[in-house]
């Protein structure tokens, strides 16, 4: 390869600057969201296996109450210490809200304690001592780290005020995170002074050998159990939500790989009369070739480079909204650092080759082997539009008829996925040929010859915008289905939830107290009725299986909503050998009302299916039996719950006060019927911000790429711009001209994009979610949403459409057509 011919190609760009920025954009912000998506997945997946740490030490074991919402005695922690387990530390944890309505959580440690621990292993510093022993000392300073500040808005110095309107603080953020994840660190006196209990939440204990953890186990009540790690069960809850946003990076990545080659593209067809000029100048086809792909190893490079680099940025920004979803959902504590892997950039960089080859492969083919004199004679890319234009819709039938096969195969997660991606890219590959038929019909019958030109060059403009107009529908159609399944999974949930939260007041006690505490309500002037409610958690093969009971009631019957259920299954449930189980667990399971099941010990074998009801709230597979069963197999055993019904009027927030402060109860145990509301909701919202953030982002990188194609391709015809003003077109006719066209590419974009979003919107819900969480819903519909999505962009493309030509008409007619030649 010589450098003359390199320089020819590449001086390109010195006439197409935009180009340079468009070919970027593309690779770059494509690798981005999806080395983002990765770095998010293993960071999350990497903190399960670490477990808890402390000041940046890992504490990978954790001994806690068999009843989640029980306290461990306070008098086990310092029998531990006195045995010698100075690698415990105790851990104290409560949720706080702020008067601005942020919630956190606030984690106490004891400083003295930890730092005897990290002595014992040598793997304390110097700055994590002064920064434990601080701790210590009024006014009780709160440890943020920088990541955790910067996602809430909070700065060093600042106090925090409460709902309640008590005063914490100062905070006092750190270089590193001294405690992983989503949380603050405290000393536990300021715990001690927020919430009156005397217990702790859990002790934490760092490496032991064999011998040491038989000991501890031995040593360990019947109520405590201890753990290792959180891999083995957070790993298969969490596949499904790891999954959904590998799906929606790779998603990101191809609608960039689309504006990619649409760049690509037009860069090729703009250099056609080059190529011819040099091939008959004696340039071979092999030289062509070698310069022609060492540029694109450069723009492979320069998109791996970038693309990491904001990658990483943008796993920053996710993380934190990450980790409280998993916090809130299954009890994960996920770190907010993230640090480069090279597997992200081995990925990346294997699928930034193949889709360059995918991509620039075809186009540099047909531009090489295509005979010199024809590309010298100003060839076009319009001459080859149709005819690759009825290919792709060619191989959009091959992707319809998979997507047809793989419906009828058994339904899954991975099937679904891999249904949604073959509609996605048959739609895309069919859309272009469509359009394109459809203006060169409209050229054909329309009388107005101004129109006639008009739509006959719409036709020849989806040479260069056709490409990013199959991306702007792929992000559009995405953007309008994942709005109508969270929207209608949200919409569905809150109604679930106003008829599963049938009491006024819910109360969490312990086994010891919750007799005084029922017969105390019971006796209250203000309580109608109290529900009691037990509950268990079984290991099986499959995972856990969480028991409940119920009460025969006519109120509690209503409050469970069934979804399909043998006659009289409540009469069965309470008199016969008969259960209810979770649509989840039914799904997984295979079951139907009618079936004779098997369970765990020590419920064993012949119960009945009864039923089958709606549980959007639990990650596990759950199942209700009658209370009576339930004394029969576990006699005042498990973890219990009082659901209290207030007669009408009746103040909730009063009787709340007054119960907590007669038995001690903290807040968190004591909760009423909008306060669970308002939490669950807040969960549902933050369960799914990642997913919305991922698909705006995936439109916009759709719309900027389709505005810098279109600016691009625009500014490559100021030619014929030139010559139509000289002609006597008008700036408004010309901008009518390039806007117009434009927005109605859009326009009918939209009307594809639209019901394929619906479409993709009831496969995310039938299909998906259904074989991911094991839950069903109805689809629900919000025009005012796609309005606004469709809206904003069509205004982008607007813009985009008439800034050149506004350019254009700001310059001199002469001025401008002798640039353009």
């Amino acid at each position: 390869m010589s450098n003359p011919v390199a320089k020819a190609l590449w001086g390109h760009y010195n006439r197409h600057p935009l180009q340079i920025l468009l070919v970027w954009f593309g690779l770059t912000l494509g690798i981005a969201l999806l080395v983002g998506v990765l770095a998010v997945n293993q960071q999350a997946r990497e903190s399960y296996r670490d477990g808890e740490q402390l000041f940046s030490n890992p504490f990978p074991y954790r001994i806690r109450h068999s009843q989640p919402s029980v306290e461990v005695p306070q008098g086990f922690y310092v029998q531990l210490r006195r045995e010698g387990f100075n690698q415990c530390v105790p851990l104290d944890q409560t949720r706080v809200v702020t008067e601005k309505g942020q919630d956190f959580e606030l984690v106490g440690i004891d400083p003295i304690a930890l730092f005897s621990a990290f002595a014992a292993n040598g793997n304390i510093s110097a700055v994590n001592q002064v920064q434990m022993m601080e701790l210590m000392q009024p006014p009780y300073p709160i440890l943020v780290s920088n990541t955790l500040a910067n996602y809430m808005g909070l700065v060093d110095g600042q106090h925090l005020t409460l709902e309640n309107g008590q005063k914490i603080g100062p905070l006092k953020l750190v270089e590193q995170e001294r405690i992983k994840g989503p949380r603050m660190m405290a000393d536990m006196s300021l715990l001690r002074q927020l919430q009156s209990t005397p217990g702790l939440t859990a002790i934490l204990c760092g490496e032991m050998t064999e011998r040491e953890f038989a000991h501890l186990q031995n040593q360990l009540p019947i109520a405590l159990k201890i753990e290792k790690e959180q891999s083995a069960a957070l790993e298969p809850l969490t596949n499904a939500f790891h999954l959904n946003l590998f799906a929606m990076g790779m998603l990101a990545f191809v609608v960039g790989l689309f504006i990619f080659y649409q760049a690509m593209s037009l860069s090729f067809s703009q250099r056609q009369p080059l190529v011819g000029l040099m091939r008959q100048a004696g340039v071979s086809s092999i030289q062509l070739a070698k310069a022609l792909s060492l540029e694109l190893v450069v723009w492979i490079v320069m998109g791996l480079i970038g693309g990491n680099a904001l990658g990483l940025l943008l796993a920053q920004q996710l993380l934190p909204s990450v980790a409280e979803t998993l916090s809130d959902l299954y009890g994960a504590n996920v770190s907010l650092s993230v640090t480069w892997h090279w597997q992200w950039g081995l990925s990346s960089l294997l699928i930034a080759v193949l889709g360059t080859l995918l991509a620039c492969g075809w186009p540099l083919v047909r531009l090489i082997r295509t005979p010199p004199a024809r590309l010298a004679t100003h060839m076009s890319l319009v001459r080859f539009s149709g005819r690759e234009f009825a290919i792709q819709a060619l191989f959009s039938c091959f992707f319809i008829g998979a997507a047809f096969a793989v419906y009828q195969l058994p339904h899954g997660q991975q099937a679904g996925f891999v249904l949604i991606a073959c509609i996605l890219i048959a739609s895309a590959l069919a859309m272009p040929f469509l359009l394109w038929q459809l203006f060169k019909l409209l050229g054909v019958i329309v009388r107005s010859a101004r129109l006639r030109w008009f739509f006959s060059d719409a036709a020849a403009s989806l040479s260069y915008r056709g490409v990013a107009a199959m991306a702007f529908m792929l992000a559009l159609a995405s953007n309008i289905g994942m709005e109508t399944m969270v929207g209608s999974f949200r919409n569905t949930t809150e109604t679930w939830l106003d008829q599963r939260l049938a009491a006024d007041v819910y109360v969490r006690p312990s086994i010891n107290v919750a007799p005084r505490v029922s017969n105390w309500l019971e006796n209250h002037d203000d309580v109608k009725q109290v529900w009691w409610q037990w509950r268990k958690s079984l290991p099986t093969e499959a995972g856990t299986l969480q028991v409940v009971s119920v009460g025969g009631t006519q109120a509690e019957k209503e409050a469970l909503v069934v979804k399909v259920a043998m006659p009289e299954y409540w009469q069965q449930l309470h008199h016969q050998r008969s259960v209810l189980v979770s649509e989840s667990l039914a799904l997984k399971r295979g079951w139907e009302p009618g079936d004779v099941i098997e369970l765990p010990a020590p419920m064993n074998e012949n119960w009945t299916v009864a039923g089958v009801y709606y549980d959007y709230g639990n990650p596990y597979g759950q199942i209700i039996l009658s209370q009576k069963r339930w004394q029969a197999m576990w006699p005042h055993r498990g973890q219990v719950g009082l659901a209290v019904h207030l007669k009408s009027g009746v103040d909730s927030l009063e009787l709340m006060k007054n119960l907590g402060e007669t038995f001690r109860l903290p807040p968190e145990r004591v909760r009423n019927n909008a306060e669970l509301m308002q939490r669950a909701m807040q969960v549902f919202d933050r369960t799914f911000i990642v997913t919305a953030t991922l698909g705006k982002l995936t439109l916009f990188v759709a719309v900027c790429g389709l505005f810098f194609a279109t600016v691009a391709g625009e500014v490559s015809r100021q030619r014929q711009f030139a010559l139509l003003r000289c002609m006597g077109m008008t700036g408004r006719e010309l901008a009518l001209l390039g806007g117009g066209q434009l927005l109605l590419i859009g326009l009918l974009t939209a009307l594809i994009a639209l019901p394929l979003g619906l479409v993709l919107a009831q496969l995310l819900i039938d299909v998906v979610l259904k074989y991911s969480f094991g839950w069903t819903m109805p689809v629900q519909y919000f025009p005012n949403d796609y309005l606004l999505s469709l809206g904003s962009a069509l205004v982008v493309l607007l813009v985009a459409g008439a800034w050149p030509v506004w350019r254009l008409v700001k310059r001199s007619a002469i001025l401008s057509l002798r640039e353009a030649f």
